[in-house]
This record gives C-alpha cells, structure tokens and sequence, in this order.
C-alpha cells in the first residue's frame, strides 16, 4: 500500500473512532439471525398414514402440533418412565454438558469484567541504610520503610472491543447450553429406543419359539407317519433339519437382546453387572396415536443441533468485531498513589504521598499485515458457519423427511405382512392336515412351514421397527426439551 492510500485509510479510521466515542457503537457487523425457511413441507408430496391392519394402532400425523417434554410417557409404560428418568439423572455425559455450560458461563463473566475499572494496591516493607544529609548532623542510619500504593486503571471500550468479545463468549455459553439440550434429546432418545430394542428382540424370540414349536408338531406329525409306514425315513430327518436350522435363530436375537441391555444399563450409568433393565414387552407398551409435525420454520427454532451451529454462527460474527477492534488505538486511564513512612502510625496520615494520573494511547502502526489478515481469517470463518448452518438444516429436513415416510411404510409393512401371516398360517394348518390324510407330500409340508416362518418373523421385525420410527420422529421434532424440568435448559 503507497503512502497516499494508507493515509487515507488512517483518515477514515480517525473519522470512524470520532463517530464511535460519540456514538458508542462497536466495529463489526452485528448478527443478523438467519431467515426462516420458506418452505411448508418436508417432503414433494403429502405423506398420510394408512391403515396397519385391525390388529395394529391407527397411527395419524398432527400438523403443526408440538411434542410434549417427556413424550416418551406417550407410550404408557412406567417401567419405560423409570428408566428414563434414571438415564436423566444418572448419565456421566449429561454431566459433562453441564459443566461444560458453567465453565462458558463463567468466561462470559470473565469477559464482562472488561466493562469495569481494575483496583489493585502494592504493599512493601523494607529495611535498610539511609543518608540524613541536608540536615544537621548528617548520617547513615538504619530505618524502616513501609509504603502502600493503590492503582486504578480503566480501558475504556472505545471501538466495542469488549462489547464483541462479551457477545462472542455468550454465544458460545449459549452454543453450550444447545450441546446440552442435542445430549439431552440424544439420551432420552437413545434410552427408548434400547427399551424398544429389547422388546423387539423379546418379540423375535416369541415368534421364533413360536415356530420351533411348529417344527415338533411337525416332527412328530412325521414320527407317526414313518411308524405306520406312511412317511419315509427322509422325511423324518428333514423335519429333525427344519426343527434344528429354527433353533439356531435364537442365538443372534438372543445376542441382540443382550447388546441393547448392555447399551441401556450404560444409558443409566450403571455397569451391565451391577444393574439389569426391566423385560419389555411390545403387548405391553402403547404405540401413541398422535404424531406431532412441527412446520419447518419452527422445527428450525426448536431443534437443538440447528440451534448450536446458529450459535457458533452468531459468535464467529462477534469475532469479526473483536478482530476489527484490533486495528483501532487502544486507550487506558490509569491513576495511582504512593504513600512511604517508617512507622505504621503515619503512613496513612498523607503527609508523604504521591499520585500520578496517566493517559496510554497505543496505536497500530505496523504489524506486516497481521491484524487484516486476523480480520479476513474472520470473515472467512463466518462464512464457514454460515455454511454449516445451511448444511445442518438440509440435514435436520431430510432427516424429518426420511422419517415421516418411513411411518408410512411402516404402516403399509404391517397390513401386508399381517394379511401374509394369517394367510400362511391358514396354508400351513391345512397342508399338515392333508398330510395326516396322506392327500399332500412332506415337501408340500416344508414350503408351507417355511412360508410361516418368514411371515411370522417379519411381522416381529415390522411391528418393532415401526415403534423406533415413531420415537425417531419424536427426536427429530426437538424432542420438546425447552419445557423439559432441567434448570439448565432454561435460557437465561
């Protein structure tokens, strides 16, 4: 930069800092909240419930309602209550976000101590040879010495330094409280859900001893029938195959059942071997009818990640501010007093006291470009952000969008595979009576048992898949965490 051009970048720098003492204004941009999104829908067309089939709930889809704080109590369960409420209380990551939301709380402070004068004093003691000179008699004598001298020293916030730092710290002590509230929605959510997982392993453990026991009804419809000379020896060992390859279903599911208790006893900060949680059972939990979908504009208000990034948004905008106030001259008022004697007794009589009153201008001359380039990093950061919050959105509404359909599916899974059950299970009774009446062959028998098995197995699977949807979609709605009990989420 040539003389001339830098010179008339100081000018408008004088001029600025002039309009910012009788302004009070501060550099930087101020943060603008990002708009609502304009769209109305998650998805291109409308998605409706369809029925599931008269052995399952109706589930239906409340436009614009709002999800309840404990929404898992929607699932009338009070072992389910329980053990959520011991998730809240007793989750080692919960407690880290709240401390991590004290710990920003207090640099906040921290920073806002900026706004006020500083007060220190300097007290000495000390003891040594002095010269009497000037006066009659002049010598060295030893004395004491004591003195005491208070400092009061002020940077005035000139350019909105402070000001932008102080509004960058609460943003990050409120980005913190929005991590606490995403932990919060990610343990309650995570807690259901195991609790759901459970029963649905406990359900496909059900269907599958459901068909073992199939299998030896079929192994001893077979023994008869080879005893009367009927039935091959074949078909007796391929009903014994059938009966042990159904039995080896048991061992994954089973393995399933004992992860998800794992998972949900360290949900509760316990350890697996000191605390066991209850046998949920699907029967047993209450699918809720009333599914909340939040418009997206609110969604975007509401949800705890789209918050935090806004958050990290809002402080990387102060910090534009905070760079920029860099590159103005930086004031301080000082004031201090000395007071020296050799006895306690006078040394606050004011006879032997000193002052000073001071006034430091430093200004930014040359640093090789660093502070503009501290300035730029900024803006870029900002930039960043900006970004990340768009990306956070798209995510948040794919994540709905995903969601609402897969209820949808859900429901359409059920009825098919429910008419396919009972459809299978007609087929199956009939053909074992046939066989008995040697009208149908043992291989008629093996298809008609293998189609049971599949329907009856896929409708266990369907059935608990469509309770972890609805709970996803509760967590994708926010989960209701601002009228949650927790003082901490409670904005300040």
């Amino acid at each position: 930069m040539d003389r001339s051009k830098r010179s008339a970048t100081w000018r408008r720098r004088a001029l600025y800092g002039a309009a910012m003492l009788l302004y009070g204004c501060a550099v930087g941009p101020d943060f603008k909240r990002p708009e609502s999104p304009k769209t109305t829908g998650y998805t291109r067309s409308s998605v409706a419930l369809p029925s599931a089939g008269p052995a399952d709930v109706q589930q239906n889809f409340v436009p614009a309602g709002e999800v309840a704080a404990q929404w898992w109590e929607q699932f009338r369960s009070q072992p389910l209550n329980e053990v959520v409420t011991l998730a809240i209380a007793g989750s080692p990551t919960l407690d880290a976000a709240r401390a991590s939301l004290a710990q920003a709380q207090e640099v906040v402070a921290e920073a806002r101590g900026g706004f006020y004068p500083s007060v220190d004093v300097t007290a000495g003691a000390a003891r040594g040879r002095i010269s009497t000179s000037g006066v009659p008699g002049s010598r060295q004598v030893t004395a004491n010495v004591l003195s005491i001298e208070p400092t009061v020293s002020y940077a005035p916030d000139v350019f909105g330094g402070t000001r932008r730092l102080v509004e960058q710290q609460s943003a990050l002590s409120e980005l913190q409280r929005y991590e606490l509230a995403a932990a919060y929605l990610s343990l309650t959510g995570n807690a259901v859900t195991q609790a759901i997982n459970i029963a649905s392993a406990r359900e496909q453990i059900k269907a599958v001893q459901e068909i073992v026991a199939v299998d030896d009804q079929n192994l001893e419809l077979v023994g008869v029938e080879v005893e009367v000379g009927k039935a091959a020896q074949a078909d007796l060992l391929s009903a014994r195959s059938v009966l042990a390859s159904d039995r080896a279903l048991l061992p994954p599911i089973r393995q399933q059942l004992s992860v998800s208790r794992h998972a949900l006893s360290v949900l509760v900060g316990r350890s697996p071997a000191s605390w066991t949680p209850p046998d949920f059972d699907l029967d047993t939990l209450s699918l809720p009818t009333d599914l909340p979908v939040t418009v997206p504009s609110a969604l975007a208000r509401e949800r705890p990640d789209i918050l935090a990034v806004e958050a990290q948004l809002h402080a990387a905008t102060a910090a534009i501010g905070v760079a920029t106030a860099q590159l103005y001259p930086n004031v301080t008022l000082s004031a201090s007093w000395t007071q020296a004697s050799g006895n306690l007794g006078t040394l606050f009589d004011g006879s032997a006291g000193l002052y000073s009153v001071a006034a430091d201008l430093t200004a930014p001359i040359f640093h090789g470009g660093t502070l503009e380039a501290q300035r730029r990093a900024a803006v870029d950061a900002m930039t960043v952000q900006l970004a990340a919050y768009r990306q956070t959105v798209l995510l948040a509404f794919g994540q709905v969008a995903d969601t609402l359909r897969a209820l949808q599916h859900d429901a359409e899974t059920l009825a098919a595979l429910q008419n396919a059950l009972e459809t299978a299970q007609a087929s199956l009774q009939l053909t074992q009576e046939s066989y008995a009446e040697g009208q149908a062959s043992f291989l008629q028998v093996l298809v008609a048992q293998r189609l049971y098995q599949q329907a009856r197995l896929a409708y266990a699977k369907a059935k608990g898949q469509r309770y972890l949807d609805t709970v996803q979609l509760f967590v994708a709605m926010g989960g209701g965490w601002r009228s949650s009990n927790d003082p901490a989420l409670k904005p300040e």
